[in-house]
């Protein structure tokens, strides 16, 4: 860039070797200088700050029912990701009137963390939850406190050979992070994670299993995950589990995985 106009690199070498040729020895390291700074700035950036909470602003809103929602939210830069740990999740604040102090609760974003430009997050929105409601109420443009990465856990590749999971509502979400991030990294796909998961999903009613889409397709195209879905009250034509999660169902579909619920 001189006085506002891009030049390639390998032009203000060449046009510096015309005009002059002892110059080309700082033409060179400019051009050099240049091309570093062009790659740093393209580099995906880790926005989440562990310290303090950063405004992130609401992009998009889908309802997927009449209390359900995702949230996406923009990141600053089209190239940075979240920078988000496997197994972790952030901290969502809120000022909310008739509470005497900052309400913060936690979340797992629905979303990659090689997903460059934004995170979602899927919420259920409940009469008395204070957050989700707060959530259900932003319009487009409206800025949300964030703060992570927190939690104890880090998932690593084949840290466990068999993983089962025990998600109900809209704890799937952590569960979803986990998955996609092994299947991302099966040996198709580059990857090393050969980690078998079996994942057990309860719900009241056939409309209340979340995300069922982009399950029953990871289930399709990955042979090493496996869904069990579980309802208390199943349509007639029902396959699945019925009732409450139970021990016979846990040695049936999970009996020799690590449990994570």
């Amino acid at each position: 860039m001189v006085n506002g106009v891009y030049i390639p690199s390998s032009l203000l070498v060449v046009g510096t070797y015309i005009v002059k040729q002892e110059w080309l020895p700082f033409a060179v390291g400019v051009a050099a200088l240049l091309s570093g700074w062009k790659i740093l700035s393209n580099k995906p950036r880790k926005v989440l700050n562990s310290e303090q909470y950063q405004d992130f602003k609401l992009t998009e809103k889908t309802l997927i029912s009449h209390n359900v929602a995702i949230y996406r939210f923009g990141l600053p830069r089209p190239t940075d990701i979240l920078g988000l740990p496997i197994g972790q999740h952030i901290s969502l604040a809120a000022n909310i009137e008739g509470q005497p102090k900052e309400i913060v609760r936690s979340y797992t974003p629905i979303s990659s963390d090689t997903q460059p430009g934004y995170f979602d997050l899927l919420v259920k929105a409940y009469p008395q939850g204070n957050i989700s409601k707060y959530l259900n109420e932003l319009k487009v443009g409206d800025v949300m406190k964030v703060k992570g990465p927190k939690g104890a856990m880090v998932y690593t590749p084949n840290m466990s050979r068999h993983i089962g999971m025990i998600a109900g509502g809209t704890g799937i979400t952590p569960m979803l992070q986990i998955i996609r991030a092994i299947i991302r990294n099966r040996p198709r796909n580059g990857g090393n994670d050969t980690t078998i998961i079996d994942l057990i999903f309860a719900n009241v009613n056939p409309d209340d299993i979340l995300l069922q889409e982009q399950l029953d397709q990871l289930e399709k195209e990955d042979d090493g995950f496996h869904v069990y879905y579980v309802l208390n009250h199943p349509p007639p034509s029902w396959s699945g589990g019925v009732g409450f999660v139970t021990p016979d169902m846990i040695k049936v579909r999970a009996s020799s995985a690590s449990l994570l619920t």
